[in-house]
């Protein structure tokens, strides 16, 4: 196909791409809903108009290009590429068609941002923004932490060949079950799961610090979507530091670190054997990463102020190394920071969390590897030269480091280290 695609090809990425745009139309109708419950009448039409776009693309798509070949791998890459593409602009109709975005291409920043599970923002006046646009942006978040071509194969999608090339292409490694869409399946299992635990926990502790119900609600789902999802968002311009709670940011870390963890393992977790938390290469390296920036950071923090702002240190330090972006500092608090400080929280955010999780950065299986290659130069230099040397971890089951592995994590580090 790369070499002389015919009309068959686009044919067959575009099908793809619609098939897409219907299962985001379906996700418009929640603040759709939510418009109604809390009759907020300009987002309701704001959000009708994006469900109808967005609906009626995914048709003329379906329409205008059958699907009359199978899918191959180079088909996905494309489909992956035009589906994030797709899914941002037609997701950032409703954002445009309110006030607090000034442009359409600040809508677009947005919903991409969302999608990405970036969290960097455009909208003007986030504290007056609508139940129904909160929901949406933070919607976008937990479609785009899980998948968007992972939630087409959940949803639309039976062809297991056409499922790896599609699942692989959205820049995930390891497989659960045997089945992509079993896998795809039990990733939002899990996510729901967790939402429903999230939610009722946030929405406690939101209710005691003296929110209305319904706006306790409406919070603990965006707070629990841009926690597990990594992505940062959050219903207020102050962000974690709105509500003043010790026992929110607690449970916003535990939720963040959660998806920061590789799938797999919580696979492993609920089904086989939960010893693997402790044994886990990855979680070791987490741990370790962590509480040595962690001391780090405390010492470089101004002198006088160390204890008040270790707190809020700690917490932008995890919030970092998840990849999530949540905070809990004032302007001033932040001024007690030196740039040390902020040059280890910065390297916390390209270390990320776990493969196969919601998070983005360099992850900590290749940094794993990284450092395990240049301790076993080291000790192959001072074993005997007749000496077999094999270096594993463990991470489900004991495994070789290959060759490949470690020549994989070096080049995706290097292209990392010179986009930073």
């Amino acid at each position: 196909m790369i070499i002389s695609p015919d009309k068959k090809d686009f044919s067959a990425v575009l099908n793809v791409v619609g098939r897409l745009c219907l299962g985001l139309s379906i996700s418009m109708l929640i603040p759709i809903v939510v418009a109604i419950i809390f009759h907020e009448r300009s987002p309701f039409y704001d959000f009708l108009i994006g469900f109808l776009a967005t609906a009626i693309v995914g048709l003329l798509l379906l329409l205008l290009f059958p699907l009359r070949q199978q899918i191959t791998w180079q088909h996905t890459f494309f489909i992956v590429s035009l589906g994030w593409l797709g899914a941002s602009a037609l997701g950032a109709i409703p954002l445009y068609l309110s006030p607090h975005w000034g442009s359409y291409l600040d809508a677009w920043f947005e919903a991409m941002s969302g999608f990405a599970t970036t969290g960097l923002i455009l909208v003007q006046d986030l504290d007056h923004l609508s139940f129904a646009h909160n929901i949406w942006r933070h919607l976008t978040m937990f479609i785009g932490g899980q998948g968007i071509i992972l939630a087409t194969i959940s949803v639309l999608w039976k062809t297991q060949s056409a499922s790896i090339g599609l699942y692989i292409g959205e820049g995930r490694q390891e497989k659960i079950y045997p089945n992509i869409i079993a896998t795809a399946r039990f990733i939002w299992k899990v996510s729901f799961l967790y939402l429903g635990i999230g939610v009722a926990t946030f929405c406690i502790i939101l209710f005691h610090k003296g929110l209305t119900l319904s706006k306790a609600i409406i919070h603990a789902f965006c707070l629990f979507m841009a926690a597990f999802d990594t992505g940062g968002f959050a219903p207020q311009a102050q962000n974690i530091g709105y509500y003043h709670s010790s026992f929110l940011e607690a449970a916003t870390m535990i939720f963040m670190i959660l998806g920061a963890i590789n799938f797999n393992l919580h696979f492993w977790l609920w089904y086989k054997n939960r010893k693997e938390l402790l044994k886990n290469f990855e979680i070791r390296i987490f741990l370790f990463t962590l509480f040595s920036l962690s001391a780090l950071l405390f010492l470089t923090l101004s002198g006088g102020a160390q204890g008040s702002l270790f707190r809020g240190g700690f917490y932008q330090l995890v919030s970092a190394h998840t990849g999530c972006g949540f905070t809990n500092l004032t302007q001033m608090e932040l001024n007690g920071f030196r740039p040390a400080s902020l040059i280890l929280i910065i390297i916390a955010m390209g270390i990320g969390g776990a493969v196969c999780s919601t998070t983005g950065g360099i992850k900590l299986q290749r940094l794993g590897f990284v450092v395990k290659a240049v301790v076993g130069e080291v000790q192959r230099t001072l074993m005997p030269f007749k000496a077999v040397y094999k270096q594993t971890y463990h991470h489900l089951q004991d495994i070789v480091i290959e060759e490949k592995f470690i020549k994989q994590a070096f080049i995706i580090i290097a292209l990392y280290s010179c986009t930073y």
